[in-house]
């Protein structure tokens, strides 16, 4: 159950926080009977596959208080609306340029009482903004969300890691990872170093640096 499962891999969450993982869970399942805000065929599978593959991030790294967090090209909430759930004093703003599936964000977040959330109709190259870092699932390739992101990310870091992109990605990525090694620093992170569930054992977390 999605309410009990978190505790596996974060067992210091509030009743408060798995109270409104789960309000995610439940309104993801009911609006994608009416907007496909996810994949149809993975609805069944929404804890493991957008939940706690969204919060893979935060065992990457922890959010600061008043840091402020960009989720490039959202979707339906993720990995933006898991990790605003754990990290509450934390800005996250989510972007898409996808009004309908914004609405639905909007109206999880209202019915979650998801209050570090704001959501921006816009396309990363219109966005304006300046962030700690900004987040992502497989929106694009490596370099390209490097381009797209570099303007966004602020010069000073107030984490240990450098400001940077964070992206959550699949599959085999060594020539994604060269060529955009040829702008930045860049590194991946195979995420069943934390979950131990079989769909990660081919799922990565991309850090660039900025």
């Amino acid at each position: 159950m999605v309410e009990q499962t978190p505790t596996k891999y974060f067992p210091n969450l509030s009743g408060k926080q798995l109270d409104k993982l789960l309000v995610l869970s439940e309104e993801i399942t009911n609006w994608n009977s009416k907007i496909n805000v996810v994949s149809r065929k993975d609805i069944d599978n929404i804890y493991i596959h957008h939940i706690l593959h969204s919060l893979a991030v935060a065992k990457f790294i922890q959010f600061k208080p008043e840091a402020n967090i960009l989720d490039l090209g959202t979707g339906g909430g993720f990995p933006g609306i898991p990790l605003s759930i754990l990290f509450p004093q934390t800005n996250f703003v989510l972007l898409d340029s996808r009004k309908k599936k914004l609405f639905v964000v909007d109206e999880i977040c209202k019915k979650a009482n998801i209050q570090n959330v704001q959501t921006v109709h816009s396309r990363v190259e219109e966005h304006k903004g300046k962030y700690d870092f900004v987040v992502t699932r497989a929106v694009a390739r490596t370099s390209n969300l490097v381009k797209w992101t570099s303007k966004l990310i602020k010069e000073e870091s107030v984490h240990a890691l450098p400001n940077g992109l964070i992206a959550l990605k699949g599959g085999e990525l060594k020539e994604e990872l060269r060529e955009a090694s040829k702008m930045t620093y860049c590194e991946k992170t195979p995420i069943n170093t934390y979950f131990n569930e079989e769909f990660f054992e081919t799922k990565f977390i991309v850090y660039a640096q900025s």
